[in-house]
């Protein structure tokens, strides 16, 4: 199966025959049929349902214009098959939607021209520029084959900041003034004080975490390339954490979606069981991550970080970062398990350094990105 993938990423031909079946009616559809105004397609291959972003956008969408069209069509990951149903329509629907919005890498379109009048929006899921994306791996293991067609085709991309545009114009592949610092929808919910407060009371509880304990969760990012070869993060013995720390701290731990959750001690949170990791973050008093874009967000709270990169070396040269990683460890760094306790009951908040932070990878996160975004896209500006 990897040596089929792996030709096809490196054959133009293979790509193009792959998709033949939606590329030809697409073409035919666009060809006969006009776009349709108020209709705006949202597509994942990584989800199954309106959620995140994308959720955000639709329902602000919807508030600004009541009578748009909104269509989803998700599958849960890339290697799901897709419903014959989905199948058909696909083509008719990308060829009729005046918007197309993805969040993630969605390898279907990359073949197909878009036609003028139409956009496609690329919301990334995450926020900042951390790890390398897209294009911007080119020449990394596991990075776009030379003449890669992926990602090239949006009219428009939506960044947490105006410092990280270039990032993000150099991984698309895409002119920067495609490149547009509206900032992330699903980051308004940090900037209602009484929501946070609420969700933070209501997942504690669920959680079984006491006021007057610390939570602590360790949520890296995954191993690999992508969804296809997704491993998880080193192993940590939370068990001997947790005796380190001692009362009043309670550990929880939540892989990557695209790695299997792993079997956990007795007394350690599976923090996974909350699906919404604003949710969780907001229940988080110190949060322990690596390559995580997760820490854009929970600075937005601006509480403690830990940054445990025990294969820090091998990361960086498989992956590497748009900046040094020391301009993310926004707390302390530990490099083996032995100096989490020390990190973790060390790890404080630096004002200065978080303002900083904020400013270069979150300089759009105000409260108020759905509604720009939606204001933006409802815009029926035909210069595209």
């Amino acid at each position: 199966m990897n040596s089929v993938r792996t030709l096809l990423r490196k054959s133009r031909v293979l790509r193009l025959l792959r998709f033949l079946p939606y590329a030809v009616p697409y073409l035919l559809w666009r060809a006969i049929l006009p776009i349709q105004s108020d209709r705006f397609l949202f597509l994942s291959d990584s989800r199954a349902d309106f959620d995140g972003n994308i959720a955000f956008l639709r329902d602000e969408l919807m508030a600004q214009h009541p009578g748009v069209e909104v269509v989803g069509i998700f599958k849960t990951h890339l290697a799901a098959r897709r419903p014959l149903r989905d199948a058909l329509r696909l083509p008719y629907l990308i060829a009729t939607s005046r918007v197309i919005v993805l969040d993630d890498y969605y390898p279907l379109i990359y073949r197909f021209p878009i036609r003028r009048g139409a956009r496609l929006v690329q919301l990334w899921h995450a926020a900042g520029a951390f790890k390398r994306v897209g294009h911007s791996r080119a020449g990394l293991p596991g990075g776009p084959t030379p003449g890669s067609e992926i990602h090239r085709n949006y009219t428009d991309a939506v960044v947490s900041s105006e410092s990280i545009r270039a990032d993000y114009a150099e991984a698309f592949a895409i002119p920067v003034e495609r490149v547009h610092a509206w900032g992330m929808p699903r980051s308004d919910v940090f900037f209602d004080k009484q929501t946070v407060a609420a969700t933070r009371a209501r997942v504690r509880a669920e959680l079984g975490i006491t006021d007057d304990e610390r939570f602590v969760v360790y949520a890296p990012t995954f191993r690999g390339n992508g969804q296809r070869s997704a491993a998880a993060a080193p192993p940590v013995d939370w068990a001997s954490l947790a005796a380190e720390l001692g009362a009043g701290w309670r550990i929880g731990v939540r892989q990557h979606p695209f790695v299997r959750t792993e079997r956990l001690p007795a007394g350690i949170i599976d923090a996974a069981s909350i699906p919404d990791m604003n949710d969780l973050l907001m229940a988080t008093d110190v949060l322990v991550t690596d390559y995580s874009s997760s820490i854009f967000e929970f600075a937005l709270l601006r509480r403690p970080v830990v940054m445990f990169v025990p294969d820090l070396t091998a990361y960086t040269g498989a992956r590497s970062f748009y900046r040094p990683f020391n301009d993310y460890a926004l707390g302390p760094v530990a490099v083996d398990a032995s100096e989490l306790p020390g990190a973790v009951r060390g790890a404080a908040v630096d004002e200065q350094r978080f303002t900083a932070f904020l400013d270069e990878f979150c300089g759009a996160l105000d409260g108020h990105s759905s509604a720009r975004i939606a204001a933006q896209l409802l815009d029926r500006d035909e210069s595209f």
